[in-house]
Formats: structure tokens, C-alpha cells, sequence
């Protein structure tokens, strides 16, 4: 093994203990207990009068689905049409979206509060998927883009030519193609929704729609308000569980979809 080799086995390891670190330690402290090692701190986290119930699942489970249904739904079209059409002002409509990724967003939640309330989705699952499909937008559009600009367009004239129209193009002939790009996208949206905290936390008031990430935040001893600690990095671990699950199954899709999305833009 020459040293090149070497010192990128050592940097990569570096970063991989860097990078897990945190995530064990959080495994090793939700079983940690005053006597030893345990579930305790899981069972307080489901048990104790303001840890984690079922309804902040499910209310995490439908804002994700939510949101990556509606992130693929519109990256899917923009980026069909910003990767295979040209019409006026397209490049400059592109760079627009892109420059939106410049913003913090958690400038713009109080704006975007006030005008939920106008159309009637304050405090809703609804109202909080829309917002985050809005911030997943610019990076899924441009990773869509990228990923139809790298079909060949052979493919698609092959697709016209057979009477195929641009609906039925994209169905049958581009979304096949582009299927790394998609899970890359529906990954993402769903890792980010999974575990947004700022905008629950601003956009919903009710506690029965509180999402996963805010009942745990929400764990707290009943005594002098001093915060339970174990039983957080218990709801941290279980966080993380899916994400972790989901990633394992999907990784070579999600890199070859970040490939291809490199390629080109």
C-alpha cells in the first residue's frame, strides 16, 4: 500500500470516527442508568406525562410523506422543464431559484406564519409540509435538472417519435431514467423533515400536533424544570433510527444519484 493510499485510509477513517461520534455517544447514554445499563430512559420517554406519544409519530410521519411527496412532485417538473426545454428566461428563472438557498429560511418563518394564517393553515401538518417542501425546492430542482440533463436525448426524441407526448415522455421514458435522482431527492426531503425542529416549532401551537422532534425537545422533569438529559439522548437515538434505516437501504441510489447530479449544472 503506497502512502497516498494510506493517508486517505487515515483521513477517511479520521472523519468517519468524527463524524459517528456523536451518534454513539448518544447510543451509549440512552442506556446508561444510575446502576448500570438499561432501558429506563426509553421508558421514560414514551411513559412520562410529556415525553413521546404515538400521535407525535404519526404527526412526524405525515409532514415527511407530505413533504417529499409534494418535493418530488414539483422538483420532478421543474427540473424536467428547466433540463429539457428552452423558453425565454429560463437560465435566469434557474439562477433565481438557486439564489434562494442564500436565505436562511428561519428569516422568512414569521412572514410565511402570517401568511399561512391568511389561507387558513396555521398550526396545521399541512401548512408545515408546504413550508418545507418550499425550503427542499432550490437543491431538489437543481439536483433534477442535472439528473435529466444526463439522459441521452436519444431516448426522448426515440419516445416523440413513436407519438409519445412530453406528459408520456416523462412517465415512461424520463422518471425510469432518472431514478437515482429521485430517491436522492425523496431521501433528502424525508431526512430534513424527519428532524426539522425550528419550523414545528414556530409554525405549530397545538400540542397534539406537535412533531417527534418537539415532544422530545419537550422532555422535561416535572422538578425545578431541570431537563432529563438520558431520556433526550434516548429520543435522539430514536430519531435517528429511521433515518439510519433508510439510508442503509437506499445509500447506492443516493450516491449515484448525487453522482449524476454533479456531473452537469
Amino acid at each position: 500500500m503506497n502512502r497516498s493510499r494510506i493517508g486517505y485510509s487515515v483521513t477517511g477513517g479520521a472523519l468517519a470516527i468524527l463524524f459517528l461520534f456523536p451518534l454513539l455517544w448518544s447510543g451509549w447514554a440512552s442506556v446508561r442508568t444510575g446502576s448500570g445499563f438499561g432501558l429506563e430512559n426509553y421508558d421514560r420517554l414514551f411513559t412520562s406525562d410529556n415525553g413521546v406519544r404515538p400521535q407525535h409519530v404519526l404527526n412526524s410521519l405525515v409532514v415527511s410523506v407530505l413533504t417529499v411527496g409534494g418535493t418530488l412532485f414539483v422538483a420532478t417538473l421543474g427540473g424536467y422543464a428547466f433540463g429539457r426545454f428552452k423558453f425565454p428566461g429560463r437560465d435566469v428563472l434557474f439562477l433565481v431559484t438557486l439564489a434562494i438557498l442564500m436565505v436562511p429560511y428561519a428569516t422568512i418563518l414569521i412572514a410565511l406564519y402570517v401568511l399561512l394564517g391568511w389561507i387558513g393553515l396555521e398550526d396545521s401538518l399541512v401548512g408545515l409540509s408546504l413550508v418545507l417542501v418550499m425550503f427542499q425546492l432550490p437543491f431538489s430542482i437543481f439536483m433534477m435538472r442535472n439528473s435529466f440533463e444526463a439522459v441521452p436525448r436519444e431516448l426522448e426524441e426515440s419516445a416523440q417519435m413513436d407519438g409519445c407526448a412530453s406528459v408520456g415522455t416523462l412517465v415512461r421514458i424520463m422518471l425510469p431514467a432518472v431514478k437515482p435522482g429521485l430517491i436522492t431527492v425523496g431521501l433528502f426531503a424525508f431526512l430534513t423533515s424527519w428532524s426539522e425542529f425550528f419550523a414545528p416549532l414556530i409554525l405549530l401551537n397545538s400540542t397534539d400536533k406537535f412533531t417527534t422532534t418537539l415532544a422530545v425537545v419537550n422532555m422535561r422533569t416535572a422538578s425545578h424544570g431541570s431537563i432529563d438529559y438520558a431520556a433526550l439522548e434516548a429520543g435522539v437515538v430514536f430519531m435517528a433510527v429511521p433515518c439510519l434505516i433508510l439510508f442503509a437501504f437506499m445509500q447506492r441510489s443516493y450516491v449515484r444519484g448525487f453522482t449524476s447530479g454533479a456531473i452537469k449544472g
